[in-house]
């Protein structure tokens, strides 16, 4: 297997582009991330997406993107994997090149979550959790995130406003990210006055849908300083499993999927969880952002709350999270969300995240997750 580096990425401005289509958001992403690479054709594309046949009655995108994108006749397929569906690109387009298959290969994310009123869109996140027992009946996405949150809040002693450091971080963070939905700060006593989605998740509890796209260029890391001097390798990827439903995991409390994924990524990249600098982690919720980092060894089970209250996460901290907003501030395309904390770790390895910056930063790890937590994919990238 070859070793594969990043050598260009693209994003478009998250949020509602009533005025681009799917296809319009995903060909200048791949253009933006073509030309940072410095390359005008590429071997391969793969499009993560989930819910475009739902919310924008298209599906189809690999060969619909690439002939938007000016890459008519070469390879090109969609990925879907949920949430997780722009993380699922890049592992297939990673995969590609690793095994020598492919050459140069682009990668894009994509999500057009607008086009739709707001219950047509929860019932279409609501396809990435158990049709038969949980979505027929009734469950949302933010209805289970709302169970397990209920639960670790009676296991642990935990109250609802102790989440309100995980929302505060990454709307501080968004500020500096002109990419960024919303990029104004967020007060505790907002937090705390801020409607009922699905008791105990309250409306800055959940990231907002959006529309966006986010792409990569891949290519042998031998051959990466041939494009640029601020090649990025990919030094670990990984994916693994969980029931989709939640009645039939082993633990609520527990990611086991994002578990398995980083520690398999952990091994992969010869790393543990300490040698990290930033972990771009799946804040679909605030309760998935705790969940997240005690799955992954950042904090015992129980104390990723307690992480974010004694500002452990913040850009200073001992492990920076959503340093660029994350899907709580920069805002949630779906699809394409793994692509944009793919690029936002980059830009930070590459020292270009402005007054983000996290100082020092070699070896940043992204991880998405699909429904409540199903699928996850882990990749680990260093300077």
């Amino acid at each position: 297997m070859r070793e594969v580096a990043i050598i260009g990425i693209g994003q478009t401005k998250v949020g509602e582009h009533w005025e681009k289509s799917l296809r319009q958001l995903a060909a200048e992403a791949i253009r933006v991330a073509m030309h940072d690479a410095g390359i005008e054709r590429a071997d391969a594309l793969y499009v993560g997406n989930a819910l475009s046949g739902e919310i924008a009655h298209q599906e189809h995108l690999g060969a619909l993107v690439a002939d938007f994108a000016g890459l008519k006749g070469i390879e090109a397929v969609k990925v879907e994997a949920g949430g997780a569906s722009g993380a699922a690109a890049l592992r297939v387009g990673y995969l590609a090149v690793a095994s020598g298959l492919n050459d140069v290969v682009v990668v894009c994310g994509v999500g057009k979550m607008t086009d739709r009123i707001e219950a047509m869109r929860t019932a279409a996140l609501a396809l990435t959790l158990d049709g038969d027992y949980e979505a027929a009946h009734g469950l949302s996405l933010a209805a289970v995130w709302a169970l397990i949150m209920r639960r670790y809040m009676h296991e642990y002693g935990v109250k609802h406003e102790d989440f309100a450091p995980f929302t505060m971080n990454a709307h501080s963070n968004a500020m500096g990210n002109p990419y960024a939905m919303f990029r104004r700060p967020i007060s505790a006593e907002a937090f705390a006055r801020a409607p009922m989605i699905a008791d105990p998740i309250g409306l800055l509890d959940m990231a907002p849908l959006a529309d966006g796209a986010a792409a990569v260029v891949l290519c042998p890391a031998r051959q990466g300083r041939e494009f640029t001097d601020k090649a990025v390798e990919i030094v670990a990827s990984a994916a693994a499993t969980d029931a989709v439903a939640l009645h039939d995991r082993e633990d609520p409390l527990f990611l086991r999927a994002a578990h398995l994924s980083a520690q398999r990524a952990y091994q992969l990249a010869g790393v543990k969880a300490e040698e990290i600098d930033i972990f771009e982690l799946h804040d679909e919720s605030t309760i998935a952002a705790a969940l997240s980092l005690e799955a992954c060894g950042f904090a015992e089970r129980g104390q990723g709350v307690r992480l974010a209250q004694e500002g452990k996460i913040a850009l200073n901290g001992r492990i920076p999270i959503s340093t660029m907003g994350g899907l709580k501030a920069r805002g949630n395309p779906v699809g394409a969300t793994g692509l944009y904390q793919v690029v936002e770790v980059v830009q930070q390895l590459r020292g270009e995240a402005g007054v983000n910056q996290v100082k020092g930063a070699r070896l940043g790890m992204a991880q998405s997750l699909g429904g409540s937590g199903a699928t996850a994919i882990t990749h680990i990238l260093a300077a």
